[in-house]
């Protein structure tokens, strides 16, 4: 009894020191040595100062930016500390009236076009930094106004930030929304 007492007290410290200290100290090592940008979160900087990450949505709300998806993270959404979804079903009607609501307000800035269902739809995460190319299409309108720009000016941009399917074949075309209207900024800067 004594014996198995000693072997398991010793076979727990072994495995907690091998694997709660050495192995994570040894991942985290080789991560920041191999793969530094994404191991810290793929931040973006702007003169010097990080404006966010390439991986995590956030709220674009004026009429001259590109909108993200809707977020159910956290209480205001985009709360990367609190990334979830709501869980709600089809048939909730919280979820059926915000949707309308969202249809609705998206029709009326873009009228006879059809709603992109992501511009309307949470992710599962809450914090997609992704749109599909066809919410992008959809803003442009919107935002060719806010800026005095011509929307073939727009579609150019959207086409060069495109991201085809992962080697070909995984994912869908997607559109990093941070990463658009940084370029946004940058190519057609707002007027003051």
């Amino acid at each position: 009894m004594k014996k198995n007492l000693i072997t398991a007290v010793l076979y727990t410290v072994a495995t907690t020191v091998l694997l709660g200290l050495i192995y994570p100290l040894v991942v985290t090592a080789v991560s920041q040595m191999l793969f530094k940008n994404k191991a810290n979160g793929q931040l973006l900087q702007k003169n010097g100062v990080v404006i966010g990450s390439a991986i995590l949505a956030q709220p674009f709300s004026g009429p001259q930016y590109f909108h993200p998806r809707p977020s159910a993270a956290g209480s205001n959404g985009y709360d990367a500390s609190n990334s979830s979804a709501t869980n709600f079903g089809p048939t909730n009607q919280k979820l059926v009236d915000r949707v309308k609501a969202d249809v609705g307000s998206l029709r009326a800035e873009n009228l006879g076009k059809p709603v992109p269902v992501d511009m309307v739809t949470t992710s599962g995460s809450g914090l997609d930094p992704h749109i599909t190319p066809a919410s992008a299409q959809f803003q442009i309108p919107r935002i060719a106004k806010a800026r005095n720009i011509t929307a073939e000016e727009l579609t150019g941009l959207v086409a060069a930030h495109t991201e085809a399917r992962q080697w070909g074949f995984l994912g869908e075309p997607r559109v990093n929304v941070l990463d658009l209207n940084l370029a946004l900024d940058d190519k057609f800067p707002i007027a003051k």
